[in-house]
C-alpha cells in the first residue's frame, strides 16, 4: 500500500465518528507543533478526559497510539511524557502529515528538498546499475502517464509514481520503503510547485532526462539529471514562496 492510500483516519477523522481518532491527531498536532515540548508531560489523564468528554479506556488507547509513533512515552505515575524530537517516527505518515501542518511552507519545502538531495540521486544512480526490465517498464509507465496528463491535477499521481518507482527500481526494500513514505510530503511539494503556470512544460524534460539515463543504465547521468530536476523545481517553488538565500 502506497503512503498515499493509508488509512487517514489519524489525519482527517471523520466528524465525531470516532473521539479515538480526533484525540491522536489533536495531541498529535500539539506535539509536533511545540505546543507540548520535549520533556513536558501531558495533562493529565483527568483533564483530558474532561475535555474530550471520553472516558479513560479511550484516551488510553489514543495515548498507545502516540507512544507507538514515537512521540511519547508512558510512564507509571508520571503519565505520558514527550520525547525528544530524534525518536519520533518521522516516516510515519500520520506524523509527517503533522509535520507538514504544523511548519511554515518555506521551512518545509527546504526540509524536503533537503532530503530528496541526499536521497534521490543515489537512488536513481543506484536503479540505473540494478534495475531489471520489469522496473524499468514501471518507471517508463509513469513517464508516459506524465505524459498524457493535460492538467497539474492529473499530473500528479504519474509524477509521485515515476519517484516511487525509481526507489522501488534499487531492489532495496529500505530504499523502497524510503521513497513510499516520502510520497505524502512529495506530493504536498509538487501541489505547491504545480501552482507554476508552466509545470508541465518544465516538468517533462526533466524527468525525461532521469528516464533516459536510467534506461541507458548510466547511473552517473541518473545522478546528475535527478540533481538538476531538484535544483530546478527548488527555482520554481522560490517564485511562489520566499525563500531564505
Amino acid at each position: 500500500m502506497n503512503a498515499s492510500d493509508s488509512d487517514l483516519g489519524y489525519r482527517r477523522p471523520p466528524e465525531r465518528k470516532s473521539m479515538h481518532a480526533q484525540i491522536v491527531r489533536d495531541l498529535g498536532m500539539r506535539i509536533v507543533s511545540g505546543e507540548y515540548k520535549p520533556g513536558e508531560r501531558l495533562p493529565a489523564e483527568a483533564s483530558l478526559c474532561a475535555a474530550y468528554d471520553v472516558s479513560r479506556p479511550v484516551l488510553r488507547e489514543a495515548t498507545r497510539v502516540l507512544v507507538a509513533k514515537g512521540l511519547v512515552v508512558s510512564k507509571q505515575r508520571a503519565g505520558a511524557i514527550v520525547r525528544a524530537r530524534s525518536d519520533w517516527h518521522l516516516l510515519d505518515p500520520d506524523v509527517l502529515y503533522w509535520l507538514i501542518q504544523t511548519k511554515p511552507q518555506r521551512e518545509f519545502v527546504e526540509t524536503l528538498l533537503t532530503v530528496r538531495r541526499i536521497f534521490e540521486p543515489a537512488a536513481a544512480a543506484l536503479a540505473a546499475r540494478v534495475a531489471t526490465p520489469e522496473k524499468l517498464e514501471g518507471i517508463s509507465e509513469a513517464y508516459a502517464g506524465m505524459e498524457a496528463a493535460s492538467t497539474p491535477e492529473e499530473l500528479l499521481e504519474p509524477d509521485l509514481a515515476f519517484h516511487r518507482r525509481i526507489a522501488e527500481a534499487t531492489g532495496n526494500d529500505l530504499l523502497a520503503y524510503i521513497g513510499n513514505m516520502l510520497s505524502l510530503a512529495l506530493r504536498e511539494s509538487i501541489k505547491l510547485s504545480s501552482q507554476h503556470p508552466n509545470t508541465h512544460a518544465l516538468s517533462l524534460p526533466r524527468h525525461k532526462a532521469i528516464l533516459t539515463a536510467i534506461l541507458n543504465h548510466d547511473s552517473l547521468a541518473a545522478r546528475q539529471a535527478t540533481l538538476v530536476q531538484l535544483e530546478e523545481t527548488r527555482e520554481d517553488i522560490s517564485h511562489l514562496i520566499d525563500f531564505e538565500k
